[in-house]
C-alpha cells in the first residue's frame, strides 16, 4: 500500500487491518481439524451400514463435514475481514432473524422438523440447522451492541406527573429499571425455545446474556433473582420429555438393559469412555461404534474420543478447548472498546458452556440434553456457524492496541 494511501485511511480503518491473534487463530484450526478427524472415525460404521447414505460410502459424512469445515475456515476468513464496528448495526437484524427462524418451526409451512420427540429444527431447502444457533449469536451481539453505551447515555427521564413516576423512580433507583428490555428479550427466546422443547439451548442463551450483563456492570443481586426465577421455571416444565430424562440421568439401568430402553445410549457411552483406558483402542479402533452406541458422531462423539485416543488423549482435547477459552477471554479483555469486550465475552462463554454440557450428558454429570460438541459434533451448518463466530473473536482481535516496547 502506497504512503498516500496509507494516510487517507481513519485511523479506525488502520487498525481493522492489523493481525488476528494467531494463538487463538491456530487453537480453533486444530479443533477443527481433530475434530472433522474425528467425525470420520466415529461416522464410518454408521455410514457403511446405514441404507440412507449414498451407496453405503463409509466416508459419506466425513465428505460432508469436511467440505463444511472448509466453507466454514472460508468465512471465518472472510469475518474477520470485517470492522466489528459493523457487528453493531447488524445485531438487530441477526436477533430479528432468530426471532424469525423460532417462530418457523412451529407453522404449518412444512419448515419445522421433529426429532426424538422435540421441533428443533428447521428444513429450508437443502439445509437443515437448529434456529436456537442464530438465536444465540443474536441475543450476544444485541446486548453487547446496547450494553456498550451504557455508561454514555443518560437514564430515562421519568415524567414525575406519571400515574406511575413513583414505582418507577424505585426501579430506576435500584437498577431494575433498564434491565427490563434485556430480561424481556431473553424471557420471549427462552419461552419459544422450552415450547420445541430445547432445554440446553435455552440455558445456553441465558447463560450467554448474562454472561454479558455481568461484564456490562449490572448489579449481582438482580443475577441471584434472575437464577431463582429460571431454576423455577424450569421446574415448572420439568414435565412429559424433561422428566423421562431426568429418570434416565437419575438411573439409566431401569430402562436399559432390556432391548434398547431409553437409558441404552447413556449407557452405552459409558462403556464406551470405560473401554478406552489410559491410552485408548487406537484411532478408528472403536467397537462401541459398530451399531451399539447410537449417533457416535453426533452428540456422544466425545464418548468415541475416549475409547479410542484414552484418557490421556481426551484430556489433551480438553486441554486445548481450555486455551481456547482462555485465550478468548484474554482477547475480551485486551479488546479495544466495550464492544468488542462484550462480544467476545459472550461468544467464548457460550462455547465454554456448549463443551460443558455435552461432555456432562456424554459422563452422565447431567441429565441429557442433546447438545452436541464444538468444532466435533456432525452438523454441517452449526460447524459453520461456530466458525463464523470465531471469525468474529479474530475481527476484536485485530484492533487491540499493540503492547508497548521498553
Amino acid at each position: 500500500m502506497s504512503k498516500k494511501r496509507k494516510r487517507d485511511l481513519t485511523v479506525e480503518e488502520q487498525l481493522a487491518r492489523g493481525p488476528v491473534d494467531l494463538p487463538f487463530l491456530m487453537l480453533v484450526l486444530m479443533l477443527t481439524v481433530i475434530g472433522v478427524v474425528m467425525v470420520f472415525s466415529a461416522s464410518y460404521a454408521t455410514a457403511l451400514y446405514d441404507a440412507k447414505t449414498a451407496h453405503n460410502n463409509p466416508a459419506y459424512y466425513f465428505v460432508k463435514q469436511a467440505g463444511f469445515a472448509a466453507a466454514g475456515v472460508l468465512a471465518m476468513y472472510v469475518v474477520t475481514k470485517i470492522n466489528y464496528q459493523s457487528f453493531r448495526w447488524m445485531s438487530v437484524f441477526v436477533l430479528a432473524a432468530g426471532y424469525v427462524c423460532l417462530l418457523l418451526v412451529f407453522t404449518p409451512l412444512g419448515f419445522g422438523r421433529a426429532t426424538v420427540g422435540a421441533q428443533r429444527w428447521l428444513k429450508i431447502g437443502p439445509i437443515n440447522f437448529q434456529p436456537s444457533e442464530i438465536a444465540k449469536i443474536g441475543v450476544i451481539m444485541f446486548f453487547a451492541a446496547r450494553l456498550s453505551k451504557r455508561n454514555t447515555e443518560k437514564p430515562r427521564r421519568i415524567n414525575p406527573r406519571s400515574y406511575f413516576s413513583g414505582p418507577l423512580r424505585l426501579l430506576q433507583r435500584i437498577g431494575l429499571l433498564e434491565l427490563v428490555p434485556y430480561a424481556a428479550i431473553l424471557l420471549s427466546v427462552a419461552v419459544l425455545m422450552m415450547l420445541e422443547p430445547h432445554l440446553s439451548g435455552t440455558l445456553l442463551i441465558m447463560l450467554g446474556g448474562a454472561a454479558v450483563l455481568f461484564a456490562a456492570g449490572i448489579k449481582l443481586y438482580w443475577f441471584i433473582g434472575g437464577g431463582v426465577a429460571l431454576g423455577a421455571l424450569l421446574i415448572i416444565m420439568m414435565s412429559g420429555y424433561q422428566s423421562t430424562r431426568l429418570q434416565i440421568w437419575r438411573d439409566p439401568w431401569n430402562d436399559g438393559m432390556n432391548g434398547r430402553g431409553k437409558g441404552y445410549q447413556v449407557i452405552q457411552s459409558l462403556y464406551s469412555i470405560g473401554s478406552g483406558g489410559l491410552l485408548g483402542v487406537g484411532l478408528g479402533k472403536s467397537r462401541q461404534k459398530f451399531d451399539f452406541l447410537p449417533e457416535p458422531e453426533n452428540d456422544y462423539i466425545f464418548a468415541i474420543v475416549c475409547e479410542e485416543l484414552g484418557l490421556v488423549g481426551a484430556c489433551v482435547i480438553l486441554f486445548l478447548f481450555a486455551l481456547l477459552i482462555l485465550r478468548g477471554f484474554w482477547i475480551a479483555i485486551h479488546a479495544r472498546d466495550r464492544f468488542g469486550a462484550l462480544l467476545v465475552v459472550g461468544i467464548i462463554t457460550l462455547l465454554a458452556g456448549q463443551v460443558f454440557l455435552n461432555i456432562g450428558v456424554v459422563t452422565n454429570l447431567l441429565p441429557p440434553t442433546g447438545i452436541s460438541l464444538p468444532f466435533f459434533s456432525y452438523g454441517g451448518t452449526a460447524l459453520m456457524i461456530q466458525l463464523v463466530e470465531m471469525g468474529m473473536v479474530l475481527s476484536v482481535s485485530r484492533q487491540i492496541p499493540a503492547a508497548k516496547q521498553g
